[in-house]
């Protein structure tokens, strides 16, 4: 029998927490000293094996800071549950521990006592609020920032739409003749309102993709069919560019997805190819099914993306080093909005070398969307 106490009593001691056993005729069977010193039994209360467990029940819960309205639960009260408990108390030290009781039976299923168990967690918890008010506060400076960026761009956008329309009534010769210079002052002052204009759009966009409470219209995309409208919505801008373009696109299923917000995409992604392509170059545009997914590439033969900017250049407001030094316009935010909706899709948007030069942006979208049965985000 003692040999068989000193192996309890050693098991406890190794254990990591508090513990201790009660037995079933409501006495302490064995205490590590763990337990000892979190509730500061030594000279208390008697914890010694066959020693009474109310008192010591007493002592602990007088280290609560609120005294829970039970004494002692017995063996057979904890037994007839037959699930483990667990509780997170706050001791009048300022501790926080979390107490686990689990019923103990005999080879026969007969309950014959109980382990209880407790761990500190003060720093667990003091941790846990420290993330939960960081949180907090990243939250509302996240707010607070979409809120700027919002008023900033609707501020923004009306004087603009008004230098625009000017400049495009100043340029019809029904308001009278401009000469040469005057309308090259002209047309630079449309064409940097249009950008500042698109900047603008692409902060809105970037800000409403960022509200948790943005819905995407999702329903059947007829792939083919879009990539044409998005080619054929940029082809001025292609063209001007003096850039040839190329569509391919196989025959596959109807893709569950937004198309508005997928034409966005491959929009930004074309005009980047305008932009970063010399006249004389090639855009091509390739669409193939890829077993449960669809696989878009928009390449062209441009100045490329060196390799350690492949991921760095979707995380808003960062240009590739060749992009800055060429004076290439942009604010580094347009892979950004693309690469959200794409992901919203349940695929990704990734860039690679294009074979001889530029860059390849590759579109992975799963033909079903991001679950069919749940919710879209």
């Amino acid at each position: 029998m003692d040999r068989e106490r000193d192996r309890l009593q050693a098991v406890l001691e190794a254990l990591p927490r508090a513990a201790i056993v009660q037995g079933g005729d409501e006495h302490v069977v064995a205490v590590n000293r763990r337990f000892v010193e979190m509730f500061g039994l030594a000279g208390r209360v008697s914890y010694e094996p066959g020693a009474p467990l109310g008192p010591v029940v007493e002592a602990v819960c007088d280290t609560f800071a609120d005294r829970p309205a039970w004494v002692v639960e017995t063996t057979h009260t904890i037994a007839a549950r037959r699930i483990h408990r667990a509780a997170e108390i706050d001791l009048t030290d300022g501790r926080v521990i979390r107490r686990d009781v689990e019923p103990l039976y005999d080879s026969d299923g007969r309950p014959f006592g109980s382990l209880w168990t407790a761990e500190d967690i003060t720093e667990d918890k003091r941790r846990e609020h420290a993330l939960r008010r960081d949180n907090e506060a990243l939250a509302e400076l996240a707010r607070q920032r979409n809120d700027f960026l919002a008023s900033a761009s609707h501020n923004l956008r009306t004087p603009l739409t008004s230098i625009i329309s000017f400049c495009d009534l100043l340029a019809d010769p029904a308001s009278g003749p401009l000469d040469a210079d005057r309308l090259d002052f002209l047309d630079a002052i449309r064409r940097n309102a249009r950008r500042m204009a698109t900047v603008i759009t692409t902060l809105l966009d970037t800000t409403r993709m960022r509200e948790p409470q943005l819905r995407l219209e999702f329903g059947e995309v007829d792939i083919a069919r879009m990539l044409e409208h998005a080619v054929h919505d940029r082809m001025s801008t292609l063209t001007e560019a003096g850039l040839f373009t190329v569509l391919t696109c196989e025959p596959g299923p109807p893709l569950y997805g937004d198309e508005h917000r997928l034409e966005h995409v491959l929009a930004n992604l074309l005009e980047n190819a305008a932009k970063f392509t010399p006249p004389g170059g090639t855009v091509g545009i390739d669409a193939a099914p890829d077993a449960d997914a669809w696989l878009i590439t928009v390449s062209d033969t441009g100045i490329g993306v060196p390799e350690a900017y492949r991921e760095e250049i979707f995380s808003g407001f960062v240009r590739a080093p060749n992009a800055e030094s060429g004076g290439f316009p942009g604010t580094g935010l347009g892979l950004t909005f693309s690469r959200d909706i794409v992901r919203r899709h349940g695929g990704d948007l990734t860039v690679s070398d294009a074979p001889g030069g530029g860059a390849v942006f590759t579109l992975r979208l799963p033909v079903a969307g991001p679950g069919r049965g749940g919710e879209e985000q």
